[in-house]
């Protein structure tokens, strides 16, 4: 059976040659499709059939990499993630597999390599480039090298936060309103202050911001 995996990856040059890398071996892999950016990725998860991988970048507009995988780990955790990037650096290496990734390439890695990794991350195995296998090595060794961001609390209220965790759940209006016995249009309100705050442009990127600095 083929191996269904999508690329995540705004730039199209690139996701060109990820594509190129992919059709070289099309009796064991069919993609499924290319989304340009986190939030795109998750909503193409929705209305597509079933992935197996994603391969994900990292530096993306609208929805990172590492967001992204946070949040799919969390909606979909039976899909596996390897991180593409021309990063190579602790923190991110770090903060990668710490949102769950199984694997961390370097894009100039050569097509047997990603598809090695692809085949051992559906395994259930890992795989990373030498040189960021290096790097893990040493932040095993000296876990305090990497650190993960400061979290701030962006002046969100009580209320707030109970908002954010109802809409976490993937509750309405409607049902928010009736679980924290206020009226909808305050529900709406709560929202939009949190939006101002957050600097996010609706309930997913909320979400994930929440998430990231532990609010919820």
């Amino acid at each position: 059976m083929k191996i269904r995996v999508a690329i995540a990856e705004d730039n199209s040059f690139l996701a060109q040659s990820i594509k190129e890398k992919l059709e070289l071996f099309p009796e064991d892999i069919e993609l499924i499709f290319i989304a340009s950016n986190g939030e795109e990725l998750l909503e193409l998860l929705d209305q597509s059939g079933p992935v197996d991988v994603v391969l994900m970048d990292i530096e993306m507009p609208r929805m990172d990499g590492i967001q992204a995988t946070r949040f799919l780990r969390e909606k979909h955790p039976q899909i596996k993630i390897l991180m593409q990037t021309v990063f190579d650096d602790e923190q991110r290496i770090y903060d990668a597999v710490n949102a769950g990734a199984m694997g961390y390439l370097l894009k100039d890695e050569p097509p047997h390599k990603v598809i090695e990794s692809i085949r051992a991350v559906v395994a259930g195995g890992a795989s990373m480039s030498e040189s960021v296998m290096a790097k893990s090595l040493e932040l095993l060794r000296n876990p305090d090298r990497a650190k993960t961001s400061k979290s701030e609390d962006f002046g969100l209220t009580e209320r707030e936060i109970d908002v954010l965790q109802q809409i976490r759940q993937g509750l309405e209006y409607r049902e928010i309103s009736a679980n924290l016995f206020i009226s909808p249009s305050t529900v709406r309100k709560h929202l939009e202050n949190i939006y101002r705050k957050l600097d996010v442009n609706n309930k997913m990127q909320a979400v994930n911001k929440a998430i990231e600095n532990k609010l919820i």
